[in-house]
């Protein structure tokens, strides 16, 4: 996923927390806020036309980028587990838990749930899951499980100490593990 130098637009995406400064739109977005405080019916549409055309070429150029709630989400839990800069690039919905996740008091994951579509022993030490959100994770330490890994058999994982994972697969003790791109 590349966004480096484009400013992220989210409609329709859950406001800042109220305790901290809210963050300016972009300038073709607040040009287009600017055109409500006209009174004149005429000098408003000229305004919201013009607004609307360089918010159009804005997003033809992906100098700004529209995405809804649920691509939000689904890039926040495709991203749980990746070591990212600490910036908030999806906003943090503290109140919206989506089913299999929790979130620390921020908005932040701090664990999912999925269902193993593949896995299979690594080369080094445990084993290799892909989740069913696309997501790979390898085991990082030698602890054994008593019924091995398959296809279908649930998994959770959560944040633990010192930006390490732990994993539960089907209900059975816990291993480390780390996400892994592919």
């Amino acid at each position: 996923m590349r966004i480096a130098p484009l400013a992220l637009l989210l409609i329709a995406a859950p406001a800042a927390a109220a305790d901290k400064p809210k963050q300016a739109p972009p300038a073709a977005v607040q040009k287009l806020l600017d055109c409500r405080a006209l009174t004149d019916s005429a000098a408003r549409l000229a305004c919201l036309d013009a607004g609307v055309a360089a918010l159009a070429g804005a997003v033809e150029n992906r100098d700004v980028l529209v995405a809804d709630k649920e691509e939000v989400k689904k890039a926040r839990r495709g991203l749980f587990g990746l070591a990212l800069p600490s910036f908030n690039l999806f906003g943090a919905d503290k109140d919206e838990v989506a089913e299999g996740e929790k979130k620390d008091e921020r908005g932040a994951l701090t664990e999912i749930e999925a269902t193993i579509t593949a896995a299979r022993p690594s080369r080094t030490a445990g084993w290799r899951f892909v989740l069913d959100d696309g997501s790979t994770w390898l085991q990082t330490d030698a602890i054994g499980f008593r019924r091995d890994p398959k296809p279908g058999m649930k998994i959770r994982i959560r944040r633990a100490a010192m930006g390490s994972y732990l994993a539960n697969v089907d209900g059975q003790l816990a291993v480390r593990v780390k996400r892994v791109v592919e």
